[in-house]
């Protein structure tokens, strides 16, 4: 397993300062669209913070992009990727671990597996969801989505697909870790 929280700092900084400057936008245009604070946008770029989910969220939906194209490498010219190729991150709040299954540039489709630490939840705000349509599926344990004010209760097997963009919260309220994996869609 290649997690890439050890060097993502770095990577990520730079993808995001690229990300900036090829649309020609300031600091302070992309904290104006992202809804976070040019000191933070500057830290994450200098590689001097680790940002959060939620944060990284935000700066993609400002870019257009879903969260997992932040972290996009080019392109693999094999349909098949070792699970030790696949990216993972570590959120520095929740603790939670996300590997990106599948992505491709030219495939709408997205996997990601997420494994959430008992009693953490991460939370996403719905800018994040206006591009995708997603369907979450719990592999193990248990998981409470809050999809606005509606609640889901998930157990193994258990899938949900989500409506319109609402604030969302991924929350494992035992515990017990829980595996989910979630499938989106970029429209």
């Amino acid at each position: 397993m290649s997690i890439i929280e050890d060097n993502a700092d770095q990577a990520l900084g730079r993808r995001v300062r690229a990300e900036r400057e090829g649309r020609g936008w300031s600091l302070a245009e992309l904290a104006g669209r992202a809804g976070v604070s040019k000191a933070m946008l500057s830290k994450i770029e200098r590689a001097e913070a680790s940002p959060t989910a939620a944060t990284l969220s935000r700066i993609a939906t400002a870019y257009g992009l879903t969260m997992a194209a932040l972290f996009e490498v080019a392109s693999h010219s094999s349909r098949l990727q070792r699970v030790k190729d696949q990216p993972v991150w570590r959120d520095p709040k929740a603790a939670y671990l996300r590997r990106q299954v599948f992505l491709h540039p030219a495939n709408p489709l997205e996997l990601v597996e997420v494994e959430l630490p008992a009693r953490q939840e991460a939370g996403f705000p719905a800018s994040a969801y206006h591009l995708v349509r997603q369907v979450v599926w719990v592999i193990s344990g248990r998981l409470t989505l809050m999809e606005g004010a509606e609640r889901h209760e998930l157990a193994a097997g258990d899938r949900v697909e989500l409506g319109p963009p609402s604030d969302i919260v991924f929350r494992n309220e035992t515990a017990q870790p829980c595996r989910y994996l979630v499938a989106i869609v970029r429209r």
